[in-house]
């Protein structure tokens, strides 16, 4: 089983996304790029830390940290659209995510972003 966790920008998590529900309905309902997975779960949902990113490695280590006692550590790490769409550090996100988790990230999440706000 596939073991999910989204990282999303600290900025839009905390301003924004009211919750990141729609990376969540999204894996729920598998849309999007979840739509792949038959037999997976969401085990956290993380921020990058805040610009530029310098401390995702940190957070990782922390969700290691926290999830041992429970046996649970990510197969997978889904970078949401708020900063895979927007932000300017991604590319350096995505690195450190793969160099220091050693698990395949995928870029996206959900399907949900407008193409034009006042449709």
């Amino acid at each position: 089983m596939d073991k999910i966790l989204i990282v999303g920008c600290q900025k839009a998590m905390g301003d924004v996304c009211i919750g990141c529900s729609r990376c969540l309905v999204a894996f729920n309902r598998r849309l999007g790029l979840f739509a792949g997975y038959k037999e997976a779960e969401v085990i956290g949902l993380l921020s990058c830390g805040g610009c530029p990113g310098s401390v995702i490695v940190t957070r990782l280590a922390q969700v290691k940290l926290w999830n041992a006692p429970m046996g649970e550590k990510p197969t997978v790490v889904h970078i949401a659209p708020c900063i895979g769409d927007h932000c300017p550090y991604a590319d350096d996100i995505m690195t450190k995510i793969q160099v220091k988790s050693g698990v395949p990230v995928v870029l996206g999440a959900h399907p949900f972003a407008p193409s034009d706000i006042f449709s």
